[in-house]
């Protein structure tokens, strides 16, 4: 089963009007875009996912809802230049949920798991692009210390991508669960079980494969500057790395241009003058109730501006 992280609270601090035009920017299983169609019988819904399998769910659940949908089979980094093909100027909301979801977590045939064994793919779009098998097999070992160091934040990066490096002289590392083995030896067991380094270092790999953090310095300026003045942007993050780029876009679009720093707004020249405000300074987060019907929301930060 897909569970929508922060759904109520996502479509509270959306606004959505009835004639609005919304962009789901990452549409998963079609959780939360289901709740946007509800909502806007006279608006129009794009969404965005590379995934084939969640494209075909989603389109059915949604054609349950309404016929004013449009299912973009595209990366979110490409949101600017397929909404111009579509002649959409102005938009009402984005939302940009950054998380897997649970769909493809628990297809262990993906190879996002360090908990089942499978092929090492990781590719959200199955039909292009490198696999985690490919990183782990030709990456150099600088080149691996480098992603996990970056994107994983594990500090034990070094040993582990020694270990790698060494094992594939003798034998080409194809599956999960044989990576998962090649960490824990290049650590050791007491540092493995205590923290776990395997879920660092499939993050990092994941992170590579799919240009998440790319897609999303790219995408997030391109919404703002489609956004609707009063429109909002919904961002949910589930880790620090993804949550910094966030936080700092956001900061950067909501401040006076520091060459007219201290200057009353007024007197600022209208291109320099901030393009949103920020609804929340700190992240909201998952509220009791729904950490306990979901744990996979322990995580998650959610961050709403609004255009001005």
């Amino acid at each position: 089963m897909h569970y929508s992280v922060m759904k109520e609270i996502v479509i509270e601090n959306l606004n959505i009007k009835d004639d609005g035009v919304y962009v789901d920017a990452t549409l998963g299983y079609a959780g939360h875009s289901s709740e946007i169609l509800k909502r806007i019988k006279r608006g129009k819904l794009f969404a965005f996912d590379v995934d084939s399998e969640g494209v075909r769910y989603s389109h059915e659940v949604l054609s349950k809802i309404g016929n004013n949908f449009k299912i973009i089979h595209s990366n979110f980094s490409e949101l600017e230049e397929c909404l111009n093909e579509e002649y959409i100027l102005e938009v009402d909301g984005f939302l940009f949920d950054l998380g897997l979801s649970s769909p493809e977590i628990d297809d262990a045939s993906r190879g996002f798991s360090f908990m089942q064994d499978a092929e090492l793919d990781m590719r959200m779009n199955q039909s292009e692009g490198i696999t985690a098998k490919d990183i782990v097999n030709t990456y150099s070992k600088e080149e691996l210390v480098n992603i996990f160091f970056k994107y994983g934040e594990e500090k034990r990066s070094r040993e582990i991508a020694s270990g790698i490096t060494r094992y594939r002289e003798e034998k080409k590392i194809e599956r999960t669960l044989e990576l998962v083995e090649i960490i824990k030896k290049s650590v050791g067991a007491n540092y493995f079980y205590k923290t776990h380094p395997e879920r660092e270092i499939f993050q990092a790999i994941r992170i590579e494969v799919n240009n998440e953090l790319v897609s999303i310095e790219k995408a997030l300026p391109a919404a703002i500057k489609k956004l609707k003045k009063g429109g909002r942007i919904c961002v949910i993050t589930f880790h620090s790395l993804e949550d910094r780029i966030v936080k700092n876009i956001f900061n950067e679009y909501s401040k006076i241009n520091e060459i007219f720093s201290g200057l009353p707004i007024n007197e600022v020249p209208e291109e320099y003058r901030p393009l949103i405000k920020l609804i929340n300074k700190k992240p909201i987060v998952a509220t009791k109730e729904e950490l306990e019907e979901n744990s996979r929301s322990r995580s998650a930060k959610l961050r709403v501006i609004e255009r001005i």
